[in-house]
């Protein structure tokens, strides 16, 4: 094998996906081979390092698939471009492949390489450095660079790039857009009832999804109804045509022109969702969602939607004192209150079911876990239940089941 800082040097120069090396095995792999010119004491730290940003990423037995997952999840022009499905140039063709043929070479090292590679060998036996053990190459780099190249296009064209290939939910903090590990894993399946006013967000984000017209939406009515669980539930049935989420604290919406601009340049789709939405009269934020739905100078680009929620049909919050007040066109203060929620252009209803269909959501849920010949029982202690609990609701459905699904295996199981 050549002389580890050799690779190092080609390292140095990749193009295309030069700032992969901030990336955190990568990273650590550059410094542990430039330290095979450096002297015993620099290697070491640089080796611990390695084998450190391994294990962060459970590849100590796998180094070549941590490199792999790197690049699958790197954004830059290449990947970018793809992703849109836009004409790949033979110029950046060419470069990327290039980079590609020195990051399997780089993928392919193992400990004994670097080992073999320095002078001061002799002075690193003592040590008992661990050892890594680089594994296969992933399928995305066998072959070929020519090969690696096409296979990352196609998987750049059918999952997105950069980091909201690897996730598809994201939390707006601190200026930052910040990926959701563990997203909510709500599917369409687990939601009973509502089939109609749900089928109109399904449309609405599919002519979203087909480049076509689409609404911002307002989801709004009783608490429990499902209002957000449609939306994530979306998220999961939608998420692999390149839809993804970013939930936008209602506080945070001034910062909105800075979200849009780190997503409109990016080809998936994005939903902007704020949650449980509502506004008194003195809130600096009314008028920032206002000029985000309509009427701001900072458009909302054309991949990005916004879906909200709200217990409340007229989202400000209004008193008889404030209706009883002093100002002389208070006709023109109600306008401008009615006037936000009349911004979404799809707004739609959850209201709180009857006894009959909270009991049809109730059996509908206990067929769907196996416990359909209980079903007198359970419909008998859920309208127990629910009064009890002040209500009947979708949520006060779910409750009760998960309730009465472990009391009834935990009978069987004694």
């Amino acid at each position: 094998m050549r002389q580890a800082s050799e690779i190092a040097l080609k390292l140095s120069s990749l193009s295309i996906y030069n700032n992969i090396l901030q990336q955190s095995v990568l990273k650590a792999l550059y410094e542990l081979l430039w330290a095979t010119r450096s002297d015993v004491k620099e290697l070491a730290v640089a080796w611990g390092k390695f084998v450190q940003a391994l294990a962060e990423k459970n590849a100590i037995d796998a180094s070549a698939q941590a490199i792999t997952q790197e690049i699958l999840y790197h954004q830059n022009p290449f990947s970018l471009k793809a992703a849109g499905k836009e004409h790949l140039s033979l110029g950046l063709i060419e470069a990327a492949k290039r980079d590609l043929a020195v990051l399997t070479e780089a993928a392919a090292i193992a400990p004994q390489d670097i080992l073999d590679a320095c002078e001061f060998r002799d002075e690193l036996q003592y040590l008992n450095l661990p050892q890594w053990k680089t594994g296969e190459l992933s399928e995305y780099l066998c072959g070929t660079a020519e090969t690696a190249a096409a296979k990352l296009a196609k998987f750049y064209r059918e999952h997105g790039c950069g980091m909201f290939a690897k996730y598809r939910a994201f939390i707006w903090r601190n200026h930052t857009i910040i990926p959701v590990e563990y997203p909510d894993q709500t599917q369409m399946a687990d939601l009973k009832g509502y089939e109609e006013p749900r089928q109109l967000v399904i449309d609405n984000t599919e002519s979203f999804l087909r480049g076509l017209p689409a609404n911002n939406c307002l989801l709004y009515g009783d608490r429990g109804t499902g209002k957000s669980s449609t939306i994530k539930a979306i998220l999961n049935q939608y998420h692999m045509q390149g839809l993804r989420i970013i939930e936008m604290p209602k506080e945070f919406l001034m910062d909105f022109p800075d979200l849009v601009a780190q997503i409109a340049h990016l080809p998936m789709k994005f939903i902007i969702f704020i949650d449980d939405l509502s506004f008194s009269q003195q809130d600096d934020t009314y008028a920032s969602l206002k000029a985000v739905l309509e009427g701001g100078v900072a458009a909302r680009p054309e991949n990005t939607l916004i879906y909200a929620t709200s217990n409340r049909r007229h989202l400000v919050r209004e008193t008889f004192s404030d209706r009883n007040g002093d100002e002389v066109h208070r006709g023109d203060t109600i306008q401008e209150s009615l006037s936000l929620a009349d911004r979404f252009g799809l707004s739609v209803n959850f209201s709180l079911p009857s006894k009959e269909k909270y009991l049809s959501i109730v059996e509908e849920l206990a067929k769907q876990r196996g416990l359909h010949k209980y079903m007198d029982q359970l419909k008998q202690e859920a309208e127990q239940w629910a009064i009890a609990r002040g209500g009947r609701s979708p949520r006060c459905a779910r409750q009760f089941m998960n309730w009465a699904e472990a009391k009834i295996k935990f009978a069987k199981n004694v």
